[in-house]
């Protein structure tokens, strides 16, 4: 009861005389009994105790709902009291890389997959290139672009703790510019969790993982621009990371060193170094290997940074391929 209820209840036992508020003639009060009532301040007073009584009452309340903050023991006897239930604590999400308080966020994902993407360094006749894989499997086997190793004559991985292995080429696809390398005694990697690309939309939020020029893990974010992308790459690579990268995504036709596939387009910026490297969903699951860049040349005949027109290799089309790039 509050304040306000004690004191309209406290005038309620006063025996004033009341007017009636209608229309008739006045009613004269009643002559005044022999004994008269006591007069309204004990009532008032009484009312004053009523107060007095409630305090010790809230304040009791309002100490148990305090300690609600310090312990599970203060808590339940908050709950007891106000009446109130506890909020049960975030926790994981079973069959995801991101756990919940990270899920939809670009930094929750890179926490999550940044692990399972590695840097790749490829020695060729021509000198060295760089590119970035995806693991796959917690013994060491890490997917990548077939241009990142064409020709390699020596494969070298730097893992997520800084650690550099030698790897082996375990199986290759040119047409579809994609193969599978090996880490030689590797044990208990993160592999990283495959998604499902039909289930990708124009517009989904994106993450794109790899080693632009060499920047070990570096994270990017954009959308999904667009779907079945036509692009078309060199299969033979190209020596150095800035020449590995280029493509045309828009016909350029195809020869005996080229190949064309349908690619996912995205505007999370790619750069010389991300081909291998993971696009992933805000759940932290690859939907996506990212494969090539659209950079137009200079008039110097360098090649340019991102211009925002990346593209990735379907999952779904890696996960098709597997077998074949096993051998099996």
């Amino acid at each position: 009861m509050t304040d306000h209820d004690r004191r309209s209840t406290g005038h309620q036992g006063n025996d004033e005389p009341q007017r009636y508020a209608g229309f008739h003639d006045p009613v004269h009060p009643p002559h005044a009994p022999a004994f008269p009532e006591p007069p309204a301040a004990p009532a008032r007073a009484g009312t004053r105790r009523r107060h007095r009584a409630g305090r010790p009452v809230g304040l009791i309340t309002a100490v148990a709902l305090a300690a609600a903050a310090v312990g599970g023991g203060a808590g339940a006897l908050a709950r007891d009291l106000a009446g109130g239930d506890t909020a049960a604590a975030p926790s994981g999400i079973a069959g995801t890389a991101v756990s919940r308080s990270g899920t939809g966020t670009v930094a929750g994902v890179a926490q999550a997959a940044s692990p399972s993407i590695v840097e790749i360094g490829a020695a060729t006749d021509s000198g060295q290139s760089t590119g970035s894989g995806v693991i796959i499997t917690a013994d060491g086997e890490i997917v990548t672009n077939h241009h990142v190793i064409a020709g390699a004559s020596g494969i070298e991985v730097r893992l997520g703790d800084g650690t550099t292995r030698t790897a082996d080429v375990v199986g290759t696809d040119p047409g579809k510019d994609l193969a599978l390398i090996r880490v030689r005694g590797a044990e208990g990697l993160k592999a990283a969790a495959l998604g499902d690309s039909d289930t990708v939309r124009v517009g989904d939020q994106v993450v794109a993982i790899g080693s632009p020029e060499g920047l070990t893990s570096t994270v990017t974010s954009g959308i999904v621009s667009a779907l079945d992308r036509d692009v078309t790459v060199s299969q033979d690579g190209g020596g150095s990371g800035r020449a590995q990268d280029r493509s045309s995504a828009h016909g350029g036709g195809t020869g005996p060193s080229k190949t064309t596939y349908k690619a996912i387009q995205t505007d999370a910026s790619l750069n010389p170094g991300n081909s291998g490297g993971a696009l992933l969903d805000m759940r932290g699951e690859v939907i996506g290997i990212n494969s090539a860049m659209y950079s137009p040349s200079a008039a110097t005949g360098s090649t340019a940074g991102s211009v925002g027109l990346g593209f990735a290799i379907p999952v779904d089309t890696l996960k098709a391929s597997l077998d074949t790039l096993r051998g099996d």
